[in-house]
């Protein structure tokens, strides 16, 4: 008899288990990839800063770059935030080892130089975790 109990308790566990997988799937494939979408701009102001400074950390470049313009941006809600965002970065006058200062202004002199950015972000914002999946920068 209690072989049988526990048996039936391995059974309905497993189909619990099944139910909550199928319709967390089921969910995750009705939103249907990304999308155009408005997004809170705290969101997306942090997620634009986390993005700069991964991209100055990575960068072999003596300057610091800054993001100049949000090109487009598009969300896709999956067990955290991702965010596909088109960006227009310049490189400012202040160096990488130098002093921090708010305020950098962008290069006007030979040393000027734009990319344009698309990069796919994988965010959970009330976690306050970022991570860079993919990366792509041309020359303007």
């Amino acid at each position: 008899m209690e072989m049988k109990v526990r048996g039936l308790r391995i059974a309905l566990l497993l189909l619990l288990v099944t139910v909550v997988v199928t319709a967390k799937l089921n969910h995750i494939q009705r939103w249907g990839g990304f999308k155009e979408k408005a997004t809170s701009k705290k969101n997306m102001n942090s997620t634009l800063h986390f993005f700069i400074q991964t991209y100055n950390n990575l960068s072999n470049d003596t300057y610091l770059f800054q993001v100049q313009k949000l090109i487009q941006s598009q969300v896709q809600l999956t067990t955290g935030v991702e965010y596909l965002v088109t960006v227009k970065i310049g490189r400012t006058k202040c160096k990488k080892n130098g002093r921090k200062t708010s305020s950098c202004p962008l290069q006007s002199s030979k040393l000027k130089k734009s990319l344009v950015c698309t990069s796919l972000i994988y965010t959970v914002p009330w976690a306050n975790h970022y991570q860079l999946w993919n990366n792509s920068c041309q020359n303007i």
